[in-house]
């Protein structure tokens, strides 16, 4: 008899999923200047880890403003991106012409199987209310042989992170009003290798590393400004602090950020497990 399906986590599953659309819908106009400085540095490793080269069909699901399916195409592979925020989209279709972005869900990918070479996520799994369900997708769009790769932010070791949540432990109150993901934590090797497998990958077809980046930022109060105006979860627990909480945070984040002054600018260390799963040659 099949199992009949869950209403409570159908629910959760459409809270999470609007809570973060309005989010960014809400970042997108910002987001580019504000968010894409701590991702880009590991675009590189991410494209390396899908096998990303001339003439490669590649497809960048939850592109944002189309980081990664730039530097893609700009390494000469034939660069397609997919988001479900039409504001993302729309900015990403501003900022690189030529590729060809799409408004759609990352568990429902609106294109044929085998559709593409490789799938690269630029820090997306973590927002999926199913993250298992768009892998699934994801290796259903690829080819057999070719890869999936997508990055997480690691927990316990980035710095960028530490110093927010920090500041606001010390100085700030607890807000909470949004849904916790249903697919659970991706911020660890395990977590990855775990949500590989979920999604069909063998062990041998499945890898996850840790990588490490810095974010260089121009002034150490960037760091709330940048949370604050490029983010989801984040954004949220800032906008909820009293202007006074706020300004506490604020000071005592740049104070943190100080530490890191590389010349004129402030190099924040930062860190995210880089996962990539291999299509087998005999799935149908």
């Amino acid at each position: 008899m099949p199992d009949r399906p869950d209403p409570s986590a159908a629910r959760a599953h459409e809270a999470y999923r609007a809570f973060e659309h309005a989010g960014w819908e809400n970042a997108a106009a910002r987001y580019e200047a504000a968010f894409a400085g701590a991702t880009r540095p590991y675009v590189p490793l991410l494209l390396d880890a899908a096998g990303a080269a001339p003439g490669t069909a590649l497809l960048d699901v939850a592109c944002g403003t189309g980081v990664c399916a730039r530097e893609a195409a700009a390494r000469g592979a034939v660069a397609a991106g997919i988001d479900f925020s039409a504001a993302m989209i729309e900015t990403a279709r501003r900022l690189h012409r030529g590729i060809a972005f799409h408004v759609g869900d990352a568990e429902a990918l609106p294109f044929a199987d085998r559709s593409f070479d490789a799938v690269a996520i630029n820090f997306g799994a973590h927002h999926f209310p199913d993250p298992a369900a768009a892998l699934r997708e994801a290796r259903r769009v690829t080819r057999a042989g070719g890869r999936i790769a997508f990055t997480v932010w690691a927990k316990g070791v980035n710095e960028a992170f530490a110093i927010v949540f920090a500041a606001v432990r010390a100085h700030g109150a607890a807000a909470g009003n949004y849904p916790a993901p249903p697919g659970g934590d991706l911020v660890s090797e395990q977590d990855c290798l775990g949500l590989l497998a979920r999604a069909g990958f063998a062990p041998e077809c499945a890898s996850a590393r840790r990588v490490d980046a810095v974010w260089t930022l121009d002034r150490p109060q960037d760091l709330i400004d940048r949370f604050a105006a490029g983010t989801v979860r984040t954004a949220r627990l800032l906008a909820a602090q009293t202007p006074e909480r706020l300004a506490a945070i604020r000071t005592a984040a740049a104070a943190a950020v100080s530490r890191f002054r590389n010349g004129a600018a402030f190099d924040v260390p930062t860190a995210a497990i880089l996962a990539t799963g291999t299509v087998a040659g005999d799935e149908r």
